[in-house]
């Protein structure tokens, strides 16, 4: 009988009612990434979705920090949040696990189970595994703001779902849950609550879960060292339904607008919600249209898929969300947006958002200055609306600044530009010691002397000086000349870290004396400090200021011959090994594309005599380091910022001073693009000739007229028409 019930689920599995979706979704595949370091999850979301149900193997640790590891063997259940790409595990919320029959009495202390690899779909917006051990076949969906699983059973008549409210994706050693109140309404077959979490971040998870069928049994498990929030053992009598439907709202406010979220679509069957999600994603996708073969398709469209599951908008119905100190608040125009990863995402996410959503960009910045106004600076990465102080520099700034120069007019700017002053110049309210910042030290030397700091003083000034350069373009803007004078010169702070001796950026202490010993091989981070750079190694930092400055970096290291042999170096300049945890993954060189301080460098060949050698280094960046596997992102995808990368390259394009409003050209990875811009133009990307190669000079011409290679104005670009990209002969 066991055997033909599981018959029963595999047949179900692979059914024509579960097949691939039509459009470009059928390219997508959730599960790249899932195996190794991408740390992505498979489950389902919408575009920028508040809620993602999605299998968790286990609750924490490094290799877990989405929840989901492809090989790994059993599934504890499927929580409702996840963050996608992120290197530290959080959110995890309100896990549920079925099984069928009665099979789990109050002293079972394993609710896993392992499942069929074969059975495991992933679609956007669609999740399905069949459970081996319990009889289940699991399907996941989303709505914007609400989780909606339907298990069908092997077995009729009863079945069993855990809820547990403990588990989490956990950060740190000391207790996750704190607090938690939960009530239950067996005939409504609704259990509510609220979970106060204290993990990378503290914040109140309230949850109203409702199944389609009453509750006929609540049993409370006994609970285990420092628990404070219930697990509890439903039991359901189904008759002769194989099928239990349940849908989890979530929201940071209460318990009003997790109802409330339930509310609009709660009549709309799973199927429905499920087609709607996929026609969102499929028009979220054909906004930026590839020809290519099959592989490459797999590759971008998974790409472009990740890049748009994150930030995420947190926002109730009704425009409330939990601000990051706790209080609530009313977003403009209902949406706010958290999953902030900044340091990661202002250099090639956020200036691709304002080419393919540009109707978010306003939201964002808003968003930003709503945390700001709350806490007193701008954020740095957020979860669930919290700041939880993760990474250096102020990575808000640049993003604000983009917006400014893409002519973006959805918020006030004088206030824009008042907040970016107050984030670079005053002490931040309410953070821990060592979120401060520096600033007396850092306007006194014009660096931050690694004397006066604890760790990471070559990188911390040189990413002030992007902050810095960001808050002088948007005081330019408003014709704030002595704020835009005075932030230029501090964004010059870089130049007094150069070595010439060494041809390296070099920390230095407040007389002016080197750190010795130096190894510009040895990366750093806060595995292994004290240190000068973040996640990185000397190397890979003296380049950094190219993200704002690359021509007076070019002029200080010796003009355009000098530049162009400092990066053939850098590109052949072997380390004796690599180390996972410190970003050096997905090595060329000292090019390590698995952390972002890499990822402009390819790019900056346009500022020397030999362009072609950037264009080829694209080509093999994008070759070796991205596949259609599981394995096939090497380093965190880091909310959609490695998977950017990924897409703008596709198109031939760059942002490498990413608050300038312009872009850097290569050439395009595929034969020709199409992007569908604000207002219902179009924009085509097409390559001829050798270019496709990387072995010529391509000239681009945009609408038949040359374009500067460094510096393709947003302005131009969106206006639409043809991106052409010509292949010349190869210089000798």
């Amino acid at each position: 009988m066991k055997r033909t019930l599981l018959r029963y689920l595999l047949l179900l599995s692979c059914s024509g009612a579960l097949a691939s979706p039509d459009g470009l979704t059928r390219y997508v595949d959730p599960f790249i990434g899932t195996d190794g370091t991408g740390h992505v999850f498979p489950g389902a979301t919408r575009p920028f979705g508040m809620v993602a149900p999605s299998p968790d193997n286990a609750g924490g640790g490094w290799d877990y920090t989405s929840g989901y590891q492809y090989k790994a063997p059993r599934i504890l259940g499927f929580s409702n949040t996840h963050i996608s790409g992120a290197g530290i595990p959080d959110l995890g919320d309100v896990l549920l696990q079925p099984a069928s029959g009665r099979r789990w009495t109050a002293q079972t202390q394993d609710f896993s189970s392992r499942y069929r690899k074969a059975s495991e779909q992933a679609r956007p917006g669609y999740y399905a595994v069949t459970l081996r051990d319990h009889g289940v076949r699991v399907e996941l969906t989303a709505t914007q703001r609400v989780a909606v699983h339907r298990y069908t059973f092997a077995a009729g008549a009863a079945a069993q779902v855990l809820v547990d409210l403990q588990h989490g994706l956990h950060y740190g050693d000391q207790p996750r849950v704190t607090a938690a109140t939960v009530q239950h309404d067996a005939a409504q077959g609704e259990v509510s609550g609220v979970v106060a979490v204290k993990g990378w971040t503290e914040r109140e998870a309230n949850f109203v879960l409702r199944f389609s069928q009453p509750i006929a049994r609540v049993d409370t498990l006994p609970p285990r060292a420092g628990e404070k929030a219930p697990r509890l053992l439903l039991g359901f009598d189904l008759g002769p339904r194989r099928t239990l439907g349940a849908r989890v709202a979530l929201t940071s406010v209460g318990m009003v607008g997790a109802r409330g979220s339930l509310v609009p679509d709660a009549g709309l069957p799973f199927d429905r919600v499920r087609a709607d999600a996929q026609k969102e994603w499929q028009a979220l996708l054909a906004r930026a249209t590839i020809q290519a073969p099959e592989r490459t398709k797999r590759i971008y469209y998974s790409a472009l898929y990740r890049v748009f599951m994150h930030p995420s908008d947190i926002a109730d119905a009704d425009g409330r969300v939990r601000g990051p100190t706790g209080q609530v608040i009313q977003a403009p125009g209902g949406r706010y947006y958290s999953t902030l990863s900044l340091w990661d995402t202002f250099r090639a996410v956020h200036p691709l958002f304002t080419l393919l959503v540009p109707e978010r960009v306003d939201g964002i910045v808003q968003t930003m200055l709503l945390h700001q106004q709350a806490q007193g600076y701008l954020p740095l990465w957020t979860s669930w609306g919290r700041e939880t102080h993760t990474m250096i520099g102020n990575p808000a700034l640049p993003v604000i600044a983009d917006a400014v120069a893409k002519g973006f007019k959805g918020f006030d700017q004088a206030q824009a530009l008042q907040a970016m002053v107050t984030t670079s110049t005053q002490p931040r309210p309410n953070a821990p010691g060592w979120a401060q910042r520096d600033w007396s030290a850092y306007e006194q030397y014009g660096y931050l002397p690694l004397d006066r700091i604890s760790n990471e003083s070559v990188s911390q000034t040189q990413e002030y000086g992007i902050g810095d350069d960001a808050v002088a373009r948007v005081a330019r803007a408003q014709g704030e000349a002595d704020i835009a004078a005075r932030f230029a010169k501090r964004a010059q702070g870089y130049r007094k870290l150069w070595d010439a001796s060494t041809q390296q950026m070099r920390g230095r202490d407040s007389a002016g004396d080197w750190r010795r010993p130096f190894d510009p091989l040895t990366p750093t981070s806060p595995l292994n400090n004290p240190g000068d750079y973040t996640e990185a190694n000397a190397w890979q930092y003296t380049l950094t200021p190219a993200l704002h400055d690359p021509q007076g970096l070019v002029d200080l290291m010796g003009g355009q011959a000098a530049f162009e042999a400092w990066l053939d170096r850098f590109f052949s300049v072997q380390a004796p090994g690599d180390n996972k945890h410190l970003g050096q993954e997905a090595l060329i060189g000292q090019y390590a594309h698995g952390n972002e301080p890499s990822h402009h460098i390819a790019y900056l060949y346009a500022w020397t005599a030999s362009p072609h050698k950037g264009h080829a280094l694209v080509q093999r960046i994008a070759r070796s380091f991205y596949s259609d596997r599981p394995h096939g992102i090497t380093g965190n995808d880091d909310c959609g910022q490695m998977s950017a990368w990924y897409v703008l390259s596709t198109w031939g394009l760059y942002p490498v001073v990413p608050a300038s409003g312009h872009y850097v050209l290569g050439v395009p990875l595929v034969a020709s693009a199409r992007l569908t811009l604000d207002g219902g133009k179009h924009l085509v990307v097409r390559r001829t000739g050798r270019a496709g190669h990387a072995n010529g000079a391509a000239v681009a011409r945009l609408n038949g007229r040359p374009v500067d290679p460094r510096a393709l104005a947003h302005a131009d670009l969106v206006a639409g028409g043809e991106l052409r990209f010509e292949a010349a002969p190869r210089p000798r």
